[in-house]
């Protein structure tokens, strides 16, 4: 457990955020304009015995709040700070979305295509497989809202096991071998293996690897530069990545992370993802990287699952949208919300079995509603 002394001493007043030049923007506001904000903070971090995290908040467009708590690195006394990089796990489901509907709006893809089978787009890579029953009429719509009818997140998932194969053997080895519990787009069964497929899709469409592709049509156009995949062990950290706990201290460095690139293998500050959801929020003062249109089908449930749509959690009384993230040594949530806020959280350490994520959400919502005066700033720097 940290102080209180010590969450007060790693707790940032003045905070940094990145322009859209990538020139970095300082302000400093009024302390006690954030206080209640940064106290429930604390009190999140001291009930969870987080060792470190970061938050940024975006209101009406401007970032309002970017700021670390805690320790990025406990033995080493180093401090998290609004660029301190994360693994953001499944958070990075909606950044592989966007990509894919920019694609859509180039007409390079449709949301109809078949991904396997004889006209699929990844027919030419898995010619020679045989595939499972039903598998080569899948399309790419029933990748992206989790219909396929197979493939689910519990523990047969694919993307868990065979840690020695590559992308392309991988799902070989699964399109031959784990076949479909469901008639596609039936059912709803949240699946890892999907986005990894549809990572795959991007890759086959551009010419370019996953990262460069996602950077080439999300990333860049919406001025993050500082994005990438994470790799899987502590040796392999990025400069200003923050390390991992865990209840088993080896368990967040055991995963075949850098091969979850399309579905969880993102790293990332808080500050960049605010950045991504002010280009596909649909509010009128940051010009959006998707149509509104476009932006309207991407948000939309199915009617298996009306809760969510390509790559977005959604709450259709609200008409909010967003992703939470969950791995060993990472708690991660983004979200835009009708009432012109868009914000991202992420912590150092998870704790299974307990209400850890479902309150990381309403500390988000608790920090916004303490705020009674907001800074007349942007952070992001726009004119």
């Amino acid at each position: 457990m940290f102080t209180r002394r010590e969450l007060i001493n790693t707790s940032l007043v003045s905070f940094t955020g990145l322009a859209a030049c990538g020139t970095p923007a300082r302000a400093t506001v009024k302390a006690d304009a954030f206080a209640k904000a940064r106290d429930a903070a604390e009190d999140f971090r001291k009930k969870y015995d987080v060792p470190g995290m970061s938050i940024a908040i975006a209101r009406h467009e401007q970032l309002a709040l970017a700021e670390g708590f805690g320790f990025a690195d406990v033995e080493a006394k180093r401090v998290v700070k609004p660029t301190t990089l994360f693994r953001i796990a499944s958070v990075s489901k909606p950044i592989t979305s966007v990509a894919l509907f920019r694609l859509i709006e180039q007409g390079k893809l449709r949301l109809t295509d078949h991904v396997f089978g004889a006209d699929g787009i990844l027919a030419p890579d898995y010619a020679s497989v045989k595939l499972a029953s039903g598998v080569d009429q899948l399309t790419v719509e029933q990748f992206m809202t989790h219909t396929t009818g197979g493939w689910q997140n519990d523990g047969s998932d694919p993307m868990f096991h065979h840690t020695d194969m590559n992308h392309h053997d991988l799902i070989a080895w699964t399109i031959a071998n784990q076949p479909l519990t469901h008639t596609p787009g039936t059912h709803f069964a949240y699946s890892n293996f999907g986005y990894c497929v549809l990572g795959r899709v991007l890759e086959k469409l551009t010419g370019k690897s996953y990262a460069e592709a996602v950077k080439q049509q999300v990333l860049k156009p919406c001025g993050i530069r500082d994005m990438r995949i994470t790799g899987n062990s502590r040796e392999e950290a990025a400069a200003g990545e923050t390390v991992y706990y865990d209840a088993y201290p080896d368990s967040p460095y055991g995963l075949p992370a850098s091969r979850m690139d399309s579905h969880g293998g993102w790293l990332a500050t808080p500050t960049d993802l605010v950045m991504f959801l002010t280009r596909v929020d649909e509010f009128p003062n940051r010009p959006d990287i998707l149509r509104k249109e476009t932006i309207d089908t991407m948000i939309t449930g199915t009617t298996a699952a009306p809760g969510y749509a390509h790559g977005w959690s959604v709450n259709l009384k609200g008409r909010n949208y967003f992703h939470n993230g969950s791995l060993p040594g990472t708690a991660a949530i983004a979200v835009r919300t009708q009432g012109g806020y868009c914000w991202a959280a992420i912590t150092n350490v998870r704790r299974p079995g307990t209400q850890m994520d479902s309150d990381l959400d309403r500390l988000m919502w608790r920090m916004v509603d303490s705020v009674t005066e907001w800074p007349n700033v942007d952070m992001f720097g726009a004119t």
